[in-house]
């Protein structure tokens, strides 16, 4: 197979088509990849599949990127992870009861009447005998009792240790403070977690000379967020094309932060083509891969707009 070439995306996995792309080539790779949690596109991948995939294609890069070059993966940690040793306890919250039958009222009725079963308990305390079950031994020792525990599962680490034993380092990190999660949500109302608002950019270094060239950004733009580590940028409103896009200023921040016009950028994991449109836009070259055909279609009808887009403006200013 021919090497990609610049300013195209290609239908296919990145862990082949990375292997494609020139050594030394690449001045910033910018992706988000997949979360790990259940989309449609994810469907049959084990954690353990998923790992390997961004180990894979984490590897290849040291390869393809200038020295000097940067790799800045946007990646959240997984706020509801499987986990079959998880205890199947769940937090009370008396406010959401329906009944106000208590676990010290059924032990008093019990102590009164130790010959009584769970439906006379229930009957006598005019209540269903899945309350004197669940008050007795959990809230969900019904229906969740076979259902697998979560927890918070950080995924910064194992990029860490991916990137560092591909020959990277981990450089810098920055925090994207997105829209909070709906307040009124079962993970709020039902626990006592925060909602979640922030997603990661991890910043690796392949070693070699880089430019601090403070001419890529406004003195205003240095100001507002070209030091700051967190960055506030509103979610993508509707994610009708796609189930995980990431906005154009996020993007388009972390092109002109790394890179000066004309470099290359690559996103892997290309989705609806966002990367590759902030490139255009600030007059970089691009490659980008996505294995998902319709999602491909869509980011090349996008590209393929942008590019004309830059065209006449180009012809406009002169």
């Amino acid at each position: 197979m021919a090497k990609l070439e610049n300013n195209n995306i290609y239908l296919g996995d990145s862990c082949s088509l990375l292997k494609e792309i020139e050594a030394d080539s690449i001045s910033l790779s910018f992706w988000s990849p997949p979360y790990f949690l259940g989309k449609e596109y994810e469907k049959g991948e084990s954690y353990e599949s998923w790992q390997n995939m961004l180990k894979t294609v984490i590897a290849e890069h040291y390869r393809i990127l200038k020295p000097g070059g940067f790799l800045v993966i946007n990646i959240a940690d997984i706020l509801s992870f499987e986990d079959a040793n998880m205890p199947k306890i769940m937090g009370l919250n008396p406010a959401n009861r329906k009944c106000n039958v208590t676990k010290e009222m059924i032990l008093k009725a019990k102590e009164e009447h130790p010959d009584y079963n769970r439906n006379q308990l229930a009957a006598l305390l005019n209540c269903s005998e899945q309350t004197i079950d669940r008050r007795l031994n959990g809230n969900n020792i019904r229906g969740g009792r076979y259902a697998i525990g979560t927890h918070v599962k950080l995924v910064g680490g194992n990029l860490e240790q991916y990137a560092y034993d591909a020959g990277l380092f981990l450089y810098d990190k920055r925090i994207w403070k997105k829209d909070p999660a709906w307040a009124n949500c079962k993970w709020t109302t039902n626990t006592l977690k925060a909602v979640s608002e922030s997603e990661d950019l991890y910043v690796f270094w392949k070693a070699g000379e880089y430019v601090v060239n403070r001419n890529r950004l406004t003195a205003q733009e240095w100001k507002d967020w070209g030091y700051r580590q967190i960055w506030e940028i509103a979610s993508v409103r509707a994610n009708d094309v796609h189930p995980a896009m990431f906005p154009l200023q996020l993007a388009s921040r972390v092109i002109k932060l790394y890179t000066d016009e004309g470099d290359v950028v690559l996103d892997p994991f290309i989705g609806s083509g966002t990367t590759a449109i902030a490139a255009i836009k600030l007059n970089r070259k691009f490659i980008g891969i996505e294995k998902v055909k319709k999602y491909y279609e869509i980011a090349s009808n996008s590209i393929k707009e942008a590019k004309n887009n830059a065209k006449n403006n180009l012809f406009a200013n002169v």
